[in-house]
């Protein structure tokens, strides 16, 4: 079973309360959400391997670590997981970035894809797969599932927060995907938001009803 990480930093708990509120704006929010976004970035990438290689200080010169050169790409699922790009951008420059559309067939409910552009090495990178809100998991998990068929198969999600519902269904369906969200929810209610949660991502972040 997959491992779900669930960080308790300070700032983070703090920039996520204010984000709930309803009265933050679309501007706070865009960027509360880059700033958290960041933060977990920082924890999300905490064992990338280092490789030790010797270089010259201003002194001396000294053996010291840098990265291995494990190759990451960051792929938001359309919309709101683009307001997630910029703060692990920020901390991973080098990474490549992907998107993946969904919409639910009003008739199956079953997520579609609409939209796929992924790194043409995708396959030998990392995935961070970038949503904030698991709700039900049926999009992350179909994300997922698009993103295997394309032979991607070392993904992480990364969520801002999250209902133990969406959680149950991605480690059912992808036991080899682990979950990181900065944020654990107690439920789902009737229409399939998050409770307490912060609403919609997508309308809030964009201003959008």
């Amino acid at each position: 079973m997959s491992t779900v990480h669930v960080f308790d930093h300070p700032l983070i708990t703090h920039k996520l309360s204010l984000m709930r509120d309803k009265n933050t704006g679309p501007k706070e929010f865009r960027e509360l959400l880059n700033e958290i976004s960041m933060l977990m970035a920082y924890e999300v990438t905490r064992d990338l391997p280092l490789e030790e290689v010797e270089i010259e200080t201003p002194i001396c010169r000294t053996m010291t670590k840098v990265l291995q050169g494990k190759k990451l790409a960051i792929v938001p699922i359309l919309r709101a997981g683009l307001g997630m790009v910029d703060g692990f951008m920020s901390l991973v420059p080098a990474a490549k970035v992907g998107h993946i559309g969904l919409y639910r067939d009003p008739e199956t409910l079953q997520p579609v894809e609409y939209y796929c552009k992924l790194p043409s090495d995708a396959e030998e990178r990392e995935i961070l797969l970038v949503d904030p809100m698991l709700a039900t998991g049926g999009s992350s998990s179909a994300a997922i599932g698009f993103l295997k068929k394309r032979g991607c198969h070392n993904i992480r999600l990364v969520s801002l927060i999250a209902s133990p519902e969406g959680v149950e269904r991605v480690q059912k369906d992808h036991p080899d995907v682990d979950i990181f969200v900065a944020g654990m929810d107690s439920h789902l209610n009737e229409h399939g938001y998050i409770v307490p949660g912060l609403g919609d991502a997508g309308d809030r972040l964009f201003g959008t009803k």
